[in-house]
């Protein structure tokens, strides 16, 4: 089983990180994830074995292309200052742009669909043109993610082995607010699965029927360093 937490950017750690598996001959037959993780998750699950890690490089690829005018703005140019304002104006290429409804207000009624600084439909269109959802329903290797019902602050696990999973069901565990907009499962709008466990190990531990587990956790980031 391969357990991947959320983090963002941090996300593509996490492709280099299937890459080792693969390379050393091993998959995964269960794969956990929340926000960022969900995405990859579902992105490995979602097709054969042989292709996973090109679809991982694919995506991961569209989020670090850059057009001209994005490499004007680029830190070797100008500094990570105009970069970040870049992205922040600009949005990210295949996964999030700016949401034309922001610029009326906190206050403007526009719906949870749409309460966020930024629009996930380029996510959706992404996902949609690199995930088989036929594959990923085939409980081949089994995906569960973990998204927040906004309505009740719960957690909820949706898990190919009691139900069919789409792409809403990733893009609700990575609807990050005030950023991402909720996504609505079956009627109810669902946050991202971080805000209440960003490292979902607890669904291996609580899993029925209890197994043993050999469970090993790699470092994302540099655990020591100077004071911001």
């Amino acid at each position: 089983m391969l357990v991947f937490q959320g983090g963002g950017a941090l996300g593509a750690c996490q492709a280099g990180v299937y890459q080792a598996l693969t390379e050393a001959g091993i998959e995964p037959d269960w794969v956990i994830g929340t926000s960022i993780g969900a995405i990859n998750g579902t992105l490995i699950v979602g097709n054969k074995p042989g292709q996973r890690l090109a679809r991982l490089q694919e995506f991961w690829g569209r989020l670090g292309h850059r057009d001209l005018f994005d490499q004007i703005w680029s830190p070797v140019f100008f500094g990570a200052a105009f970069a970040n304002l870049s992205t922040m104006m600009q949005g990210v290429a295949g996964f999030f742009q700016v949401n034309p409804h922001a610029p009326w207000g906190f206050q403007m009624p526009v719906g949870i669909e749409r309460a966020a600084f930024y629009s996930t439909d380029p996510l959706k269109r992404t996902l949609a043109e690199l995930i088989d959802f036929k594959h990923l329903n085939s409980k081949t290797t089994r995906l569960t993610v973990g998204a927040v019902n906004v309505r009740t602050g719960e957690m909820r696990y949706f898990d190919t082995r009691d139900m069919v999973l789409g792409q809403e069901h990733a893009m609700a565990s990575g609807a990050l607010p005030p950023g991402f907009p909720a996504v609505r499962v079956d009627g109810e709008p669902y946050w991202d699965g971080g805000l209440y466990s960003n490292t979902p190990v607890e669904v291996v531990l609580d899993d029925k029927p209890r197994r043993s587990s050999l469970i090993f956790s790699v470092n994302m980031c540099q655990p020591h360093g100077s004071e911001p």
